[in-house]
């Protein structure tokens, strides 16, 4: 199988070879393109060089350094996606960000999982299932969010969480395992407009 075809294989949700070749490759290409993404300290060529290396991004994407990714093929992020530093996406399955998203340093997207037995484990076996955050989000530092999860629109997720489930919208969840503490609510805003906040 091509890069494509393997992607699309392992979209299924079904175990896959993690060991296999062509994924040893498209893991070291993204490696290369990371390291010149996190070589430069010139804010402008680190976008350049992370519109091309993921799937697709919106308007204005910010990544600081480090970056890290699998592929970066399977990661797909919509406009003023802000990541702060050490951030890591495992996209063997696809990861979908909407626009107006933050992260914290040390953010962690986790799609991929090894096989649970033993054997299987030790001959490569992964399986992999696609991460969704909604628009408005922001995740604070070192949130790891694993295989299969749905962040709701205009979510908070609190530091050191660990997002094993779906989080609905409009919520500030925290924890581990995180879970919904409350709802953003009409008492939350402050009255900031910007520039003209006194």
């Amino acid at each position: 199988m091509n890069l494509q075809e393997k992607f699309s294989y392992m979209a299924t949700g079904k175990p896959y070879d993690d060991l296999d070749p062509v994924l040893i490759a498209a893991r070291d290409r993204a490696t290369t393109k990371t390291n010149a993404l996190n070589a430069t300290n010139d804010p402008a060529e680190r976008t350049r060089l992370f519109t091309a290396l993921v799937g697709s991004t919106g308007a204005d994407p910010v990544v600081n350094p480090n970056f890290r990714c699998e592929f970066g093929t399977n990661i797909h992020v919509g406009r003023d996606f802000y990541a702060n530093y050490d951030v890591v996406m495992l996209d063997g399955g696809r990861i979908t960000i909407g626009d107006y998203v933050l992260f914290g340093p040390k953010v962690g997207l986790y799609t991929s999982n090894h096989l649970f037995d033993p054997t299987e484990r030790q001959l490569g076996g992964c399986i992999a299932k696609p991460i969704t955050i909604g628009n408005h989000c922001w995740l604070a530092a070192n949130v790891s969010v694993m295989p299969g999860v749905t962040i709701g629109e205009n979510t908070i997720v609190g530091a050191n969480s660990v997002v094993t489930h779906d989080i609905p919208a409009n919520v500030i969840a925290a924890g581990n395992p995180c879970r919904v503490l409350r709802p953003i609510t009409a008492a939350d805003k402050t009255g900031f407009v910007g520039q003209d906040f006194v």
